[in-house]
């Protein structure tokens, strides 16, 4: 409750009405005493003189007992204790009245008289533990010669008038505590108004987003608190619409980094990572990040990276360095880039995957180191035949012919290369059209066998085909799927030697018709059977002579483009078998 505006406003007015009634108070009280304790010293000082002055005229008679009778008399009717000193200091005479007990007069008896002449009139203050004393202290001096004969003492008790002074600082006090908390309830009232208004915008300012009516009737104070309304009512419209467009700010940049191929971290001077991108997350095997900030070597395991980090932030420019990551030998290209401004100590890390462009840098670079390789055989087998013809062999008809028939060959080689690159061109970029129409599994079979059979057993093979004709139809292009089995065959038959077999087959998978061509032939090595489908790859010197190398490569597209997949499996000496699928037409 004190922390509220209203007792933080009320409690300084309360606190400094404390300290002004207290300090009146104080001030009134000893005011009253002193002014009372005045009146008392000139009363006694009084009836003390008219004593003195009574007691001078018998002193002259010498009435020694009439001078104690009055001296009585008066201690009594003043209810007072009096009492006569020789100059030497011997009591010569007392009096006092009924209030007086022996404790008293021993009090009063105890006060020693002054050293040296008196003069005039002195007063004094006798306490003990219960009671205090007024005393006062003057000559008696003789009308005759003016020499002191005497001296007079007269104390009175001050217990009445302590009495009537307590009474007096009991009624101050109430009359304080009145005040006090007048002036309280008066500040608590005042703040209570400034704060109410304050109070009701407040609770408009929470309700807004529920309703405005509130606020609109504090606007149209026209007091401090209206302008204030207002004010803040302008700052609310213009803080909305800054937070509206820094929240489509952050979509588009959540968006930005949500969908960026590239990863992206941000790293503070200490090393911690502040933010990371999806891209990066799925590039370094991060879980999102949690509420605590990771270290960059936690995140992306590198030396070499942190090592980029720690040359930008040392050095404030901009570094860049390409590496590759294991173990799913990943080659990226990083940029390390100090932040300014808000983000100063800040470096961002930018992560660009760059394994596709480095495998298709390779596959163009040993794309043209076949097709050269290829090309350079021919070639310099043309060369050879034409110099050789030009240097008189022209002029041996049989020796002519038969070079001009091996130049044809030659011929006929590089045109069916540059054949099938335009082909497998043609297929990588979808430009070639298929006719894809439901065709029967054992019909496609079939008429890829009775097309190769002859040359099977021109060099002693055996060629069957096995499959079921209640396969359901494919959807295919069926030129090209033959071609596909020409080509698995070719191979088949190249490699096979004398007195072995090959079998066509097709089976039902789950959702697909899968085709298979198997042989007896010489198989294909573990290291190479993924290797297979590449363009020109040959996988040994006994299964290199003769062909492009980019039969199984066209098979590999042309499978794909249908929607199928091709694969192989092989043992060496015990044969191979290649595969490949066909949705059904009812899946299309």
């Amino acid at each position: 409750m004190r922390a509220s505006l209203t007792w933080r406003i009320a409690w300084p007015f309360v606190c400094w009405s404390i300290l002004v009634v207290t300090g009146v108070l104080i001030i009134m009280r000893i005011s009253f005493e002193h002014q009372y304790l005045e009146q008392q010293k000139s009363h006694l000082l009084a009836e003390a003189q008219i004593l003195g002055n009574h007691l001078e005229s018998l002193r002259q008679t010498n009435q020694m007992a009439e001078i104690r009778e009055e001296l009585l008399a008066f201690a009594r009717a003043a209810n007072a204790w009096a009492a006569i000193y020789t100059p030497q200091g011997e009591l010569e005479a007392e009096g006092w009245g009924a209030m007086w007990h022996l404790q008293r007069l021993k009090l009063a008896r105890s006060v020693a008289l002054p050293e040296g002449v008196l003069h005039s009139a002195e007063f004094s203050f006798v306490r003990d533990a219960s009671e205090r004393l007024m005393m006062v202290t003057l000559p008696l001096i003789s009308q005759d010669n003016g020499q002191i004969y005497g001296i007079l003492r007269v104390a009175i008790l001050t217990t009445i008038s302590d009495q009537i002074l307590n009474q007096l600082t009991f009624h101050l006090i109430l009359v304080g505590l009145a005040a006090v908390l007048l002036a309280g309830s008066m500040a608590l009232l005042v703040s209570r108004l400034v704060v109410l208004p304050l109070r009701q915008l407040t609770e408009s300012i929470t309700q807004l987003s529920h309703n405005g009516t509130s606020l609109a009737l504090i606007q149209s104070r026209e007091d401090e608190i209206g302008h204030l309304a207002r004010a803040f009512s302008d700052m609310a419209g213009e803080l909305r619409s800054q937070i509206e467009a820094l929240a489509a700010e952050r979509v588009q940049f959540d968006a930005v980094l949500e969908y960026m191929t590239d990863g992206v971290i941000i790293v503070d001077a200490e090393g911690k990572v502040h933010l990371t991108n999806p891209a990066a997350e799925r590039l370094f095997g991060t879980p999102p990040e949690g509420g605590e900030a990771k270290s960059l070597i936690e995140v992306v395991r590198h030396h070499q990276l942190v090592e980029l980090w720690r040359k930008a932030l040392s050095n404030n420019r901009q570094y860049t360095t390409t590496l590759e990551m294991t173990p799913n030998r990943l080659f990226v290209q990083a940029i390390a880039t100090p932040l300014g401004g808000a983000l100063k100590g800040n470096v961002l890390l930018v992560i660009q995957d760059l394994t596709r462009v480095r495998r298709l840098e390779t596959v163009r670079r040993d794309f043209i180191s076949n097709v050269s390789h290829e090309l350079r055989t021919p070639l310099a087998t043309l060369k050879a035949l034409t110099e050789t013809l030009q240097e008189g062999a022209l002029e041996d008809p049989l020796m002519a012919r038969r070079f001009l028939e091996q130049m044809d060959k030659e011929i006929d080689n590089m045109t069916q290369l540059v054949r099938e690159l335009l082909e497998l061109s043609r297929i990588e970029s979808g430009k070639v059209p298929l006719n894809r129409q439901p065709v029967s599994p054992l019909s496609l079979l079939e008429s890829a066998a009775s097309r190769m059979r002859l040359q099977a057993e021109r060099v002693g093979l055996t060629l069957d085909v096995h499959a079921d004709s209640t396969l359901p139809m494919v959807l295919a292009d069926r030129e090209r799927i033959e071609q596909v089995l020409i080509n698995l065959l070719h191979n088949a038959i190249k490699f096979t030697p004398p007195g072995g077999r090959i079998d066509l087959a097709a089976q039902m998978g789950e959702s697909e018709v899968i085709f298979s061509v198997k042989d007896t032939g010489v198989g294909i090595s573990s290291e190479a059977l993924p290797r297979i489908f590449e363009r020109f790859y040959k996988a040994d010197q006994s299964r290199s002579g003769g062909g492009t190398g980019l039969g199984l490569s066209i098979a590999r597209h042309t499978v794909e483009a249908h929607g199928g997949r091709i694969w192989a499996e092989s043992e060496i000496n015990r044969g191979s078998t290649f595969f490949f699928s066909l949705p059904v037409a009812t899946q299309q």
